[in-house]
């Protein structure tokens, strides 16, 4: 995120991000490169790559497709070395700039230090001004940004020590990998919110750290663990030891990575992300059952759903919208005029499937309510008879300030209109969203009360576990 919007524009969309590093393996750029074509969903903004061959580190960024930034094979032959981090952006308002495109690299007196970070600081205003006030002068308005100054201000010898030193003073959500001359270094945040994997190459034993499994399919590395809330992996010439500086406070991932975010081949703390989304789909069918003709998702996070939903309905599954994948999502696009023409050109209606039909809408959320009205409007205009909407997600009636974008309270459909409200507004028949029993349900829950303490639903309850220091006004003084 753009820490200078912290104080002054709060609520304005925040970004999600993917990491990966992979650490001692030949033409480990290549992999890298490999690795951010499978976390693309998670970031399609901007891209970058730094690698080192034991001797100097090499950049390349760029903004754009991972294919645009990191398509020519010339450019990866300019990161030579067996070990590489890489990261996949998506920008907020105004901040799609090249010196915000990370991984940010910079030369301390112990070397240089290349980072890579998914998530967001909720004291990264407060900490930037103290930094700023004590001379730190930055380059880039990303919060990734404080972690490199905390480190270069530290007082400890190495450069672990001073990385423990600086996250210990961040508060937030955040999965980090680090590129040292001697080692890399993946690390979550003490309750585990944003998700951080560990991985191995076989034959040459290579290790890996993306952000989600579908990243180690790419390149054939196997799954070895989740990197645990609050832990520090560290990898270098010695093998792999673990740190634990952070008091043990449990873990509150985030329940969105299931519902939207993750890629639907992805395995996350345990859960196969597909078989979470079918299941919403047929929790969804047990609770809000309607007499319909077909099941026709909103691709593509819609369809795994509506593919439980249609299974437990006994309702045909048809595609009855079809998507240009050659265009970004519009979730997070920067303006509302490219919000409202993105949805034109993703996707298009399949009027065999949908003229005459009763058709049951399936989608993974509603936010601002613009998408949902006007794929509504764009299937009756294919001549669907009813159209009845249902979602597999709660009501998202707060903001996230833990690195997955969602615009301010006001701008959230849910949390200013009633649910008779939305389905007038969004122009549907009927109009229902899973309850949070039958999403803790879908992930192996008896209800919420069973999982609460171990996911972060902070968007649909209110109910944030790490404190919101920035927002609350709590800047230096």
């Amino acid at each position: 995120m753009t820490v200078s919007q912290v104080s002054s524009d709060i609520g304005r969309p925040y970004e999600e991000c993917g990491v990966f590093g992979v650490w001692g393996a030949p033409d480990a750029a290549a992999l890298a490169a490999l690795g951010l074509h499978a976390l693309q969903h998670r970031g399609q903004e901007a891209a970058g790559i730094v690698s080192h061959d034991r001797e100097r580190f090499y950049q390349h960024k760029g903004l754009g497709l991972v294919g645009e930034v990191f398509g020519d094979q010339r450019t990866i032959a300019t990161l030579p070395g067996d070990a590489a981090i890489a990261h996949n952006r998506y920008a907020t308002t105004g901040a799609t700039l090249l010196r915000n495109v990370q991984p940010l690299y910079a030369d301390f007196e112990f070397g240089g230090l290349a980072v890579a970070h998914n998530g967001n600081l909720t004291n990264a205003a407060t900490l930037r001004q103290a930094l700023v006030r004590r001379g730190c002068l930055f380059q880039s308005t990303t919060d990734t940004e404080v972690f490199v100054h905390l480190i270069a201000i530290s007082l400890y010898a190495n450069v672990l020590d001073r990385l423990i030193d600086a996250v210990k003073q961040v508060k937030g959500a955040y999965s980090l990998i680090a590129l040292t001359e001697d080692g890399m270094v993946g690390l979550r945040d003490p309750l585990g919110v944003r998700p951080l994997i560990l991985g191995r190459m076989p034959g040459n034993g290579a290790w890996v750290f993306a952000s989600e499994t579908c990243a180690l399919d790419i390149i054939g590395a196997e799954f070895v663990r989740d990197v645990e809330p609050g832990e520090i992996v560290v990898i270098n010439a010695g093998g792999l030891r673990s740190i634990k500086p952070f008091a043990e406070s449990g873990s509150r991932f985030c329940v969105f990575e299931y519902i939207y975010f993750a890629r639907p081949d992805s395995v996350l703390e345990g859960h196969p992300v597909y078989q979470a989304r079918k299941q919403i789909g047929i929790e969804l069918a047990r609770a809000s059952a309607v007499d319909a003709d077909v099941v026709v998702p909103v691709p593509d996070s819609g369809v795994p759903s509506a593919m439980g939903y249609a299974a437990e309905s006994g309702i045909p599954f048809e595609l009855g919208i079809i998507r240009n994948h050659y265009v970004g999502r519009t979730f997070i696009e920067p303006t509302d005029q490219i919000r409202n023409l993105g949805v034109r050109m993703k996707h298009s209606a399949n009027r065999a499937v949908l003229e005459g039909q009763r058709v049951i809408l399936v989608d993974d959320s509603i936010v601002r309510g613009t998408t949902s009205r006007k794929i509504v409007d764009m299937v009756r205009a294919a001549g669907a008879r009813e159209v009845h909407m249902r979602i597999s997600s709660p009501p998202t009636i707060h903001p996230c300030f833990y690195g997955i974008d969602t615009p301010e309270e006001s701008k959230l459909l849910a949390a200013t209109h009633s649910m008779e409200q939305m389905r007038e507004l969004i122009g549907v028949d009927s109009l229902a969203f899973i309850s949070f029993d039958g999403l803790y349900r879908a992930l192996g829950y008896e209800n919420r009360g069973a999982a609460q303490g171990h996911y972060c639903d902070a968007c649909f309850t209110g109910d944030y576990p790490i404190s919101l220091v920035d927002r609350d006004g709590a800047l230096v003084a």
